[in-house]
């Protein structure tokens, strides 16, 4: 049976930072003595109405300590996403409305519910407008925690200094960000917080404030940022990199069948459950089956957040279309109201070229066939009551329909 040594090193697993290590031990060991919860708190700004595979990082330890005993406090930073979190930006978050950041709130927690544990008895959920948007906030803002940090010490943080390099200017509320951040902290009580490298700063101010309010510090937990599918920047949906947990089971597939090798480690270690033996072996998968072992990410990824039955289909899906060189079994449908569309203006449209002298290129360089027939002549008419199914490029199918 796991013991206390194994607790530790669970949740220990993939973290970049944990300060401290033996202060979270200790906590652990007084936890089990006293049987008594600790409380995990974790933030979320709902500053776009979905999340991806990157925020599972954080959710995924979330759940382990759910698993061992532990609660969960959730809290839905509705206050705070009006503000914008000014880590990593070069320039300053646009607004959100009250109505945006409900709906973008809403859609967060369901999807965060396909990691994170529901049981009242493991998790709280909290919003940070119960407390930041009470009258006296201002007064507690300017009273104590406007005491709390120096201009210089919020100043250290890199995004801003390159703003100002920059001449991107920093606006006050970003810049009293860290502060009111950190002072969820001291209103829930965080026994431990977890978040990115890039919000250390922020965690370590919820220390700082909870001393000031006679409070034990918590403990900073730092996860990894997963990179995204371009190999280089931290996954993001405005970057367009990301796979969305509510994307579906084939782009799920085959967004995740399409990142570089040099990603595989990362994204085994990090997306998945996995104790470290079994990484070991995948690493020497990785190293010498590298094809096989992409393979059987996607399908763990697919399984999921779908099921084992829609992971199957998409594996043979893909064997179908890239092994045997055949034609999916379900393409992608391209409706038209038209009868008849020139081939290089249909490929646009289904989205296989950016622009329609990216579709002539593709075309009379001998990409493109229709109904496996190679055509060369970007001007060939489709007619969609003949449902002709073009391939364009290597991995672009789709079949042309009409939409009556």
């Amino acid at each position: 049976m796991p013991g206390k040594n194994h607790d530790l090193e669970l949740l220990c697993q993939n973290a970049v930072e944990v300060i401290d290590r033996k202060e979270l031990e200790l906590r652990l060991a007084q936890s089990g003595r006293e049987s008594k919860p600790l409380r995990i708190k974790a933030g979320f700004d709902p500053s776009s109405p979905d999340i991806h595979l990157g925020h599972t990082v954080l959710l995924r330890k979330l759940r382990q300590f759910q698993d061992l005993g532990h609660k969960v406090i959730f809290i839905i930073g509705d206050y705070t996403a009006m503000i914008g979190d000014p880590t990593g930006q070069t320039k300053t978050r646009p607004a959100l409305s009250n109505e945006e950041v409900e709906k973008n709130a809403k859609t967060y927690q369901e999807q965060a519910f396909k990691i994170l544990d529901k049981n009242p008895s493991k998790i709280e959920i909290i919003r940070n407008s119960d407390w930041l948007s009470k009258p006296e906030m201002f007064r507690i803002l300017l009273g104590n925690l406007g005491r709390m940090a120096t201009v210089a010490q919020i100043l250290e943080r890199d995004d801003f200094e390159k703003r100002m390099e920059q001449d991107q200017p920093v606006t006050i509320s970003e810049f009293l960000y860290p502060l009111i951040q950190g002072y969820d902290s001291v209103q829930v009580r965080a026994d431990i917080e977890l978040g990115g490298t890039d919000q250390k700063f922020n965690l370590l101010m919820g220390r700082d404030l909870q001393r000031a309010w006679n409070q034990k510090p918590q403990v900073v937990m730092t996860l990894p940022l997963l990179v995204g599918l371009d190999g280089k920047q931290k996954m993001s949906k405005s970057l367009g990199n990301a796979i969305g947990v509510m994307d579906s089971a084939k782009d799920m597939f085959g967004k995740a069948m399409s990142i570089p090798d040099s990603l595989m480690e990362s994204y085994y270690r990090l997306l998945l459950p996995l104790e470290e033996s079994a990484i070991n072996n995948i690493l020497n998968k990785i190293k010498e089956e590298p094809r096989n072992a992409k393979h059987d990410l996607a399908r763990r990824i697919v399984e999921q957040f779908h099921s084992v039955a829609a992971a199957q289909v998409e594996v043979e899906e893909w064997d179908r279309v890239y092994s045997k060189r055949e034609a999916p079994s379900q393409p992608d449908l391209l409706k038209t109201g038209e009868s008849s569309i020139g081939l290089a203006d249909a490929i646009k449209r289904a989205g296989a070229a950016n622009t329609t002298s990216d579709a002539f290129r593709l075309i009379q360089q001998g990409g493109v066939t229709v109904d496996g027939v190679k055509i060369t002549d970007p001007k060939h008419l489709l007619i969609p009551t003949k449902q002709p199914l073009v391939r364009a490029g290597k991995k672009k199918y789709f079949k042309l329909i009409p939409s009556k």
